[in-house]
Order: structure tokens, then sequence, then C-alpha cells
């Protein structure tokens, strides 16, 4: 299997150190693999203009939500926004793991961008997760103004398990007046038959198993 070279030089680091498959770890254990292996896999973080932690509410609770702003961004810019949610297989993953990518959309995007610390598996069970990105979203539209961002360009997007979220939510929306006007998907999880070649040809050695 011939892999990306950044993909080949992670798998090569994760063997060099020892590091059990994903899922032969316990979850908090994987947590903290996932957040510390960030300062020596990732670039510098972009600078951007505004970092913001904030909170939605939703149905199980207060939800953070960290906002970035790009650099050179007017003051009274209303700017496009990207709701973001973060990969980790639902288990793991936080905001501080998928903050530079967060980053690197807002500049490249030119855009707000919210990154969504959803309830996490297995302390909370489906469809925390789900419920979470729903009113995260939900939040975000409804506090447009207070926020200067606009409610007609609001994208959804996420990788990997954040791309199903992003899915679900867009589909979760659909009539309910908050107007979606674009996914970003980036590998998301879509498929449940699992059955495709590559999942064959990729089902073990690759940190997580088939």
């Amino acid at each position: 299997m011939l892999l990306d070279p950044q993909a080949r030089a992670l798998m090569d680091l994760i063997i060099a150190r020892g590091i059990p498959p994903t899922h032969q770890m316990h979850p908090e254990e994987a947590r903290r693999f996932f957040r510390e292996r960030r300062f020596f896999t990732q670039p510098d973080p972009p600078e951007v203009s505004l970092v913001r932690e904030l909170v939605a509410s939703g149905p199980h609770g207060e939800i953070p939500l960290r906002l970035v702003w790009p650099a050179g961004a007017a003051p009274d810019a209303v700017l496009p926004v990207l709701v973001y949610y973060h990969g980790g297989g639902w288990t793991i993953g936080d905001r501080d793991t998928h903050d530079v990518l967060c980053r690197d959309l807002c500049e490249l995007g030119h855009c707000a961008v919210f990154s969504v610390d959803y309830r996490l598996a297995p302390e909370h069970r489906f469809p925390a997760a789900v419920d979470d990105a729903i009113a995260a979203t939900r939040w975000v539209a409804q506090q447009a103004g207070a926020l200067a961002v606009d409610p007609a360009r609001l994208a959804v997007g996420g990788d990997s398990a954040g791309g199903n979220l992003a899915a679900v939510v867009a589909l979760a929306l659909r009539g309910t007046g908050v107007q979606l006007a674009g996914q970003l998907l980036i590998y998301p999880a879509t498929d449940q038959r699992a059955a495709t070649a590559s999942y064959a040809d990729c089902a073990s050695g690759y940190s997580l198993s088939a």
C-alpha cells in the first residue's frame, strides 16, 4: 500500500514510539496521545486576528466552542462562517487537536470558524454527539448578529467522524429555517456498508483496524 509521505511519516512515528493501535487503548489514553502528538506532527498555528472561547446551549448541557477570526478582516466585517466538528471516531479529539486545521480553514477561506467540542463516547452515548452538533449549529445561526457572521453564508464541515456529523447536521436541519450554504466533508464516515476495496486492503496495520 502506497501512502502519502505525511501519512507514512505518521505511521513510522507511531511504530517508532511503540504506540499501540488506537482501538487497543483506553479512551483516555488514546485522547492523551492524540493531543500530545500534535506538537510533533503539526505545523505551527497560523496567526489569526481573534480567538474566543464560547459556550452554546444544548439538550445535554453546555457545548464549548472556539471561534477563530481571520487576520486582516475589517473590524466591522460580517463574515461567512464554518461550523467545524473534529474527527476522532466520536471518541477522541477536541478543539486543541484540530486548532491548526481550523485556523488554516479560517485563513484560506477568509471566514469565521467555530470548532465544536461535542460530547464523546463512550461516556456519552449516541446520539449525544449528534445532538451537540445540531444544537451548536443552531446556536451559531441564531446568534449570527451578535457574532458578526452571515447566516446566509453558513457552512458545516468536519473530518472523519466530524464529516459524518456535518452530513448528519445538514440532513437534520433541512426545513427548519437554518439555511446551510455548503458542506466541507473531509474523508467523512458516510458508508455504513464498509464494503469497499480500500476497506479490505487497509483492514489492519494502519493504527485502526477494520
